[in-house]
């Protein structure tokens, strides 16, 4: 199989002869490979011309990237551009699937704006079910650019979960989230894509409406926050895909023991049957040693086949 048909099969709840894997970002290219990617100043300054050469020597950095780590999913605004995209596709055909941004659902807002936040959708609620579904609208069409561009799989990433559980009440997240979850999802995929719906946090409160919603995939799975791949998998394994639950924080801080631990743990409970793709529970970030993160790769490895 390639890794697009892994990840496709997977994705679809099926078992494909591996465990397909990915990052949602991964920030260490310049200690993997040495080189890295030009930056938006570089870009900024640059003439026509040296963009499109930039554009072009940063897809290939990528791809060296990705062929490395053996991934199933490039990354879109990694690549920076539709056009970048594009380029991508030219050189790769179908090989890899291309995932990219598209959640028009509130997030968790930031501390400066969480009382204003929590007062408008009590004061107005109204008001802030028509900004739910204008959000949608604008994250869809948003989507449809990079989708004509090569983008054939969604992330929406709207974090709406604390450790301790999600920022609304299971009630109030059913009222201002959920039914504009469900549209955001279902138009993506009547565009023809497919769609896996992320947030960090303890998402048991809310695990049956994001099911619900029909993700082909939920993604984090997030052990710091106490949520278990194998009750999830024994829950709601027969209705959607699982991303994750290596936990990110052991990459940075923990022993090798206890890094192994978590990738083993993962993989062996995510994979059986199909229906899970390998990686952290957030991202490979930069300042988190690389020889880290090439360990549960090499746990992968070791149990990645079927």
């Amino acid at each position: 199989m390639t890794p697009r048909e892994r990840v496709v099969a997977a994705l679809e709840r099926k078992q494909p002869d591996m465990v397909p894997t990915f990052e949602l970002e991964f920030q260490l290219v310049e200690e993997l490979t040495g080189k890295k990617p030009h930056d938006r100043e570089e870009y900024l300054r640059a003439t026509a011309a040296e963009k499109e050469a930039m554009m072009k020597s940063d897809v290939e950095l990528w791809i060296e990237v990705y062929e490395r780590l053996e991934y199933s999913i490039a990354y879109a605004h990694a690549l920076g551009s539709p056009e970048a995209v594009r380029y991508f596709r030219k050189l790769t055909g179908d090989r890899f699937m291309v995932w990219a941004h598209a959640d028009g659902t509130f997030a968790i807002p930031d501390g400066e704006h969480m009382t204003e936040f929590v007062f408008w959708l009590a004061d107005k609620p109204e008001e802030a079910k028509e900004t739910a579904r204008r959000r949608v609208r604008e994250a869809i069409e948003r989507a449809k650019v990079w989708f004509d561009a090569g983008v054939d799989l969604f992330g929406l990433c709207s974090d709406y979960c604390f450790n301790s559980g999600p920022f609304l009440s299971p009630r109030m997240f059913a009222e201002f989230i959920t039914p504009y979850l469900e549209e955001n999802i279902r138009r993506l995929k009547e565009m023809g894509a497919y769609v896996f719906k992320h947030t960090d946090g303890n998402i048991m409160p809310i695990l049956d409406q994001l099911v619900a919603c029909e993700p082909h995939a939920l993604h984090s799975l997030d052990p710091m926050a106490g949520v278990d791949i194998a009750e999830v998998k024994r829950l709601v394994g027969d209705r959607v895909a699982l991303m994750g639950n290596v936990n990110c924080a052991l990459l940075q801080t923990g022993t090798r023991d206890e890094i192994i631990q978590s990738a083993e743990y993962a993989i062996t409970r995510g994979k059986p049957g199909g229906g899970y793709v390998f990686c952290t529970s957030n991202v490979a970030f930069k300042g988190m040693p690389l020889e880290n993160y090439l360990l549960i790769l090499e746990v992968w490895k070791r149990h990645r086949e079927y």
